[in-house]
């Protein structure tokens, strides 16, 4: 029996590495996309031929409880018409992004707001409570807040007793 439980627990380390995905529940509860998206910003470039807005430098994005913090945020306006509709928030430059008491950063982040999903990648690390999961790529559907860690997947689990 001994010798069972050790190979398992060997079994059990080895595979743990390979895992390449982890399910995340990111905010818990369904977002509103359709809630106005604040931004602030050092500053502002426009491109008048697409309407597509760079707002660079301690950028801030807020919608609803939504927040997103990164060094350059871009945002991209679906078809020229009289009331363009936000379609994606790109981020880049370190990245942070918090909804209630979760928290996930990377290097980029791209925000489809038509479809509510989040992609973020590069070093992610999400932290919920006291959990923190590493990888190479976070996908949030905020629809649902499920969430899932791709690539290299890093975490060290508590057992209920500590």
């Amino acid at each position: 029996m001994r010798i069972f439980l050790t190979a398992f627990a060997l079994f059990a380390m080895i595979a743990l590495p390979i895992q390449a995905q982890m399910a995340v529940g990111f905010g818990g509860t369904a977002h509103d996309s359709n809630q106005p998206i604040e931004v602030t910003s050092d500053s502002l470039s426009v491109d008048q031929t697409t309407g597509n807005a760079v707002f660079s430098g301690n950028v801030i994005v807020i919608q609803g409880d939504l927040r997103l913090a990164a060094g350059e945020v871009a945002i991209v306006y679906g078809a020229q018409t009289e009331d363009q509709q936000v379609q994606e928030v790109i981020a880049s430059g370190g990245v942070l992004l918090t909804r209630g008491q979760d928290a996930a950063e990377g290097q980029q982040a791209e925000y489809s707001v038509t479809d509510s999903q989040v992609f973020l990648t590069g070093n992610v690390l999400v932290t919920q409570g006291q959990t923190t999961i590493a990888g190479d790529r976070l996908a949030i559907d905020l629809a649902t807040g499920n969430g899932t860690v791709d690539g290299r997947v890093r975490t060290v689990l508590q057992p209920s007793g500590q």
